[in-house]
């Protein structure tokens, strides 16, 4: 059977993304769907950044039959201005207009043919970090001394040589909280499923207006 062309898209980097994004949404009032058939919004993982700015994968996504709406969610890790740079020249030849800085409450952009484009940099579009680094806003108020202590053990770990890379410290510090809750060790979008991490948190409130508004939810 032929696969249906969807009017409206999201491409995030892996698949992680992909979990935690619709266990986010649902948890603020939206119904993602139970299938695929069903999603309210197409979602497709990319396998990494790198991937997802080659050329041609973004430029063939805008010229899909049907498209209405196309959503971007990306890590920022080091370097916010860059990365929105490689995004933008992916989508330049479909949106000539796109700002030189990505706006801080992330990109909603329209063509002259009503093609609407979107562009979220986790966790904020202005700061360093990644996916990890905007759920660890999401951490309780009263887990946040046991949010420390995993840092501070983080760090300890590094001085005794633990490999991990700087661009995923932040990584490590959540993954570091979640081990020590109950149940240890919950996947990223079963922590926001279950509450663990807050989906309702203020610091989350951003990027929901920023969803809902791009997709017309």
């Amino acid at each position: 059977m032929a696969r249906r062309n969807p009017s409206k898209k999201l491409l995030v980097e892996g698949d992680e993304d992909k979990r935690v994004i619709p266990q986010l949404i649902e948890a603020n009032g939206i119904r993602w769907g139970e299938n695929r058939d069903t999603w309210i919004v197409e979602l497709d993982q990319c396998d990494g950044f790198e991937n997802m700015v080659k050329p041609g994968v973004i430029e063939t996504e805008l010229k899909a039959s049907g498209l209405e709406v196309l959503g971007i969610i990306a890590d920022a890790n080091d370097n916010a201005g860059r990365r929105w740079e490689s995004l933008r020249n992916r989508c330049r030849g479909s949106f000539p207009e796109l700002p030189d800085e990505l706006p801080a409450t992330g990109l909603i952009h329209e063509s002259e043919t009503g093609l609407k484009l979107g562009v979220w940099l986790m966790p904020d579009n202005r700061s360093h970090g990644m996916m990890e680094t905007f759920l660890t806003y999401l951490v309780p108020d009263d887990s946040n001394p046991v949010l420390k202590h995993a840092e501070s053990a983080r760090n300890e770990a590094r001085v005794l040589g633990a490999p991990y890379k700087d661009v995923h410290a932040d990584k490590a510090k959540i993954h570091t909280w979640l081990a020590w809750q109950d149940p240890p060790g919950r996947p990223l979008h079963n922590a926001v499923m279950e509450r663990l991490l807050d989906p309702c948190s203020p610091h989350a409130a951003a990027f929901v207006r920023w969803f809902r508004s791009l997709f017309g939810m």
